[in-house]
């Protein structure tokens, strides 16, 4: 009996001049969790690909379940029980939970005539693997995430899948949608069926994973079982840095109060008070539709508060728009920097200086290049963003140096209050490490800063004081010994 579902070796693979993978092994036990695990570019994409037949291997072997494959196509990674599930779920929104489920077999048996009742019988057989409960004739886009996930999950079984490749799984779910795949994945472990967890969160890899293999610029690290893996290991190996974990936060004297919201009301959230002082760091957290992220748009004048008082430096303020926000000296990193804090094509340098106009024009009003590359390449060094020329479009940074970027560019505008929402969302280690530091830095200097989250661990590493929330309202405030984990979570469920 075979005891491995895979086994790859010295898989290479280069695209033009640049060597994604230069002689990766992995190999995966049947009926284990194994974390494949790396920061962006490490290469973790291209393997996959690779194993999946989207990409024809420059060298190496593929092994699956004691057969070798030679030039794998798709189907015959399907064929061999290969499923993948990428990040994007590759399902149809238009189409119905039922059509989405059946449209794979009902394609690969040929038929030219849609039977319906035949339909909901291969539906009603996938969603019954993993007790799912869903309204069959719902539209796939009116689903939450984890729900389209699960439809995802549900296909690939009907494919007889043997090893699951799951893309970043919990990139978009709340902590209870993450629990509930977790316990998905145990029982389709119990059933035989193999998982290829691909992530770079500590907590979700430790809890979850049986074996890890991390890859580090498109070579192999470590392999291990996960109990032999430490954080502080993982952090390393992920990324060739030691980092101090438990480095001492040196506070400075909180000043005095610059926000206050007052019985504040708004749609998403109701009733929220709070104050926040100079050099105070106070976190934000909930799971999706607590009405974090609304709170965050209201005081930065993108929704407007139905009720309440919003106080800026003992005024009353009224934040109709974004520009009275800014010159108030309030500043907001948005939650998705993709469609809303970033201008993709456009250069590095523009993206850092666009809010800065009046103060790299010369003295006739035009814009000064000169200006704008100083201004620019003084925000790269300072904030760290690994780039060798901020010439380059903004879209060819990686995610946490992309966020930077956002972060650089406001903090130009030097503000008065900061808000974040998902700081470090989608970020490498080593980035979400920087920018934790680089938080604590700018509140030791007197900035107040809001972080909206809803990572337990960013929040304790980051936060002072801490507001949760829960179906629009605050639900309780945690500082000192009471903001840990157990609190956070028993608070915001």
């Amino acid at each position: 009996m075979v005891d491995n579902i895979l086994s790859v070796k010295g898989i290479k693979k280069s695209f033009g001049g640049v060597h994604a993978l230069k002689g990766v092994d992995l190999t995966i036990k049947k009926g284990e969790t194994h974390c494949l695990a790396g920061e962006n570019g490490c290469g973790k994409s291209t393997i996959i690909k690779v194993i999946s037949g989207f990409y024809k291997a420059d060298a190496g072997e593929i092994e699956i379940d004691g057969q070798k494959m030679q030039n794998i196509t798709p189907a015959d990674a399907i064929k061999a029980g290969i499923q993948v599930i990428y990040q994007d779920f590759s399902i149809f929104p238009n189409l119905t939970v039922m059509e989405n489920l059946a449209f794979n077999q009902v394609l690969s048996e040929k038929k030219k005539i849609a039977n319906k009742r035949a339909f909901r019988r291969i539906a009603q057989e996938a969603i019954k693997k993993i007790n799912f409960d869903v309204d069959l004739d719902a539209i796939v886009e009116t689903l939450p995430v984890a729900d389209k996930q699960l439809i995802a999950i549900s296909r690939a079984l009907l494919d007889n899948a043997k090893l699951i490749i799951m893309d970043e799984p919990t990139t978009a779910l709340t902590k209870k949608e993450v629990n509930r795949l977790f316990e998905i994945i145990e029982n389709l472990k119990a059933n035989g069926v193999t998982i290829l967890f691909v992530s770079h969160k500590l907590d979700e890899v430790f809890e979850i994973s049986d074996s890890i293999t991390i890859l580090r610029n498109g070579e192999n690290v470590v392999s291990c079982p996960a109990k032999e893996m430490t954080e502080e290991k993982f952090a390393y190996y992920m990324t060739g840095r030691n980092f101090d974990t438990q480095e001492a936060i040196n506070k400075c004297e909180l000043g005095e109060v610059v926000l206050e919201a007052k019985g504040l009301c708004a749609p998403g959230f109701e009733d929220v008070s709070f104050q926040l002082r100079e050099g105070e760091v106070l976190g934000v957290t909930g799971q999706l539709g607590s009405g974090r992220t609304e709170l965050s748009l209201a005081l930065f004048g993108l929704l407007k508060p139905t009720s309440g008082q919003i106080i800026v430096e003992g005024k009353e303020v009224k934040l109709s728009s974004v520009s009275a926000a800014q010159k108030l000296g309030i500043a907001l990193v948005p939650e998705d920097r993709l469609t809303e804090g970033l201008f993709l094509p456009q250069s590095i340098k523009k993206n850092i200086t666009v809010t800065r106009m009046d103060d790299v024009a010369n003295k006739f009003g035009l814009l000064s290049s000169k200006k704008i590359t100083e201004e620019s390449q003084k925000w790269v060094d300072e904030i760290g963003v690994a780039t060798k020329d901020h010439n380059l479009p903004v879209q060819t940074l990686s995610g946490g140096n992309q966020q930077k970027v956002v972060l650089a560019r406001w903090l130009a505008n030097k503000p008065k209050v900061l808000i974040l929402n998902g700081p470090t969302v989608g970020v490498d280690i080593g980035a979400k490490y920087d920018i934790h530091k680089l938080l604590r830095e700018l509140a030791n200097s007197g900035m107040a800063i809001i972080v909206v989250s809803d990572d337990a661990a960013e929040v304790i590493a980051t936060c002072d004081r801490v507001i949760v929330m829960l179906k629009g309202r605050v639900t309780g405030q945690l500082d000192g010994e009471d903001l840990n984990i157990t609190t956070l979570s028993n608070a915001a469920i």
